[in-house]
């Protein structure tokens, strides 16, 4: 039986009702709480797209201009398999619905997976990555993206964390958001006795008084290691540091004293990945 077609709907206005999850995409503030409540997030550019359905991810729609049609026969084969429509719209008026220019091909809207348990999440996990109260969405995108190429299995991000499905996170992890396993840990600081419970030390990257070389805990890693990585501004939480087994810093030259979370994150992932 060949595959079912796309149905491709023509749509020319802005108010047009089946828009509605690609509007005021610009607006962090309404799209971070509007997005999570109705249990859909956005896939911008068709290779995100792509890594979403290879993730298993379903569609609930799809937003393109009329000239990329003939480059994605297989994001359009997916969308008739899952009964998502395809919207058409020439590019001016995907501008005015968006709110910025969309060069990357399409658009989608997808189902939002529910959060799984932190014990599932993690299970037969080696390394782990814990982002707390990160609330820019480039740097929680790139964190996963490190993680994705530097052997960390699991990411966990506190309650005050940037959302890893925000359109922003998910374009600059390059859609690695989808294959590293990922969920809230909550209480926070709290959890941090959770993870001891399930076999992880936790080590914290801060600048401390008691925080010991990355080269020492890299010498001899534990077999199971939760990384704790604090806010761009004021670090971690003082009573996160105090509840960690271990404080590590990064040695640096030239008067720095520390570095973006994102690049720290790769520098300990790399340094600490298992052999």
């Amino acid at each position: 039986m060949p595959p079912p077609e796309a149905v491709t709907e023509r749509v020319d206005d802005v108010a047009d009702p089946r828009l509605r999850d690609y509007t005021s995409l610009t607006d962090v503030r309404l799209r971070t709480v509007r997005e999570p409540a109705e249990g859909l997030f956005m896939a911008e550019s068709t290779q995100v797209i792509r890594r979403a359905l290879r993730a298993g991810h379903r569609l609930r729609s799809v937003l393109v201009a009329p000239r990329w049609l003939p480059d994605i026969p297989d994001v359009l084969e997916a969308a008739a398999a899952q009964r998502a429509p395809v919207l058409v719209a020439e590019e001016p008026l995907l501008e005015q619905i968006t709110g910025f220019h969309l060069h990357r091909g399409a658009l989608a809207s997808v189902h939002r997976p529910a959060l799984r348990p932190v014990e599932e999440v993690v299970a037969g996990a080696r390394r782990v990555a814990v982002v707390e109260d990160v609330v820019d969405h480039t740097n929680v995108g790139a964190v996963f993206r490190s993680a994705a190429a530097l052997a960390v299995d699991a990411v966990l991000v506190t309650p005050r964390c940037a959302d890893p499905l925000y359109r922003r996170s998910v374009r600059v992890s390059m859609g690695t958001v989808f294959q590293v396993p990922w969920t809230r840990v909550e209480p926070w600081p709290g959890s941090l006795q959770r993870l001891r419970d399930l076999g992880f030390t936790t080590a914290a990257l801060a600048l401390d008084e008691r925080a010991e070389d990355l080269d020492a805990l890299a010498a001899e890693p534990p077999e199971r290691l939760a990384w704790v990585l604090g806010t761009e501004g004021d670090g971690l939480r003082p009573a996160t540091v105090a509840a960690v087994e271990r404080v590590v810093r990064i040695p640096m030259a030239g008067g720095v004293d520390s570095l973006n979370v994102a690049a720290a994150a790769a520098v300990a992932f790399w340094a600490t990945r298992p052999r």
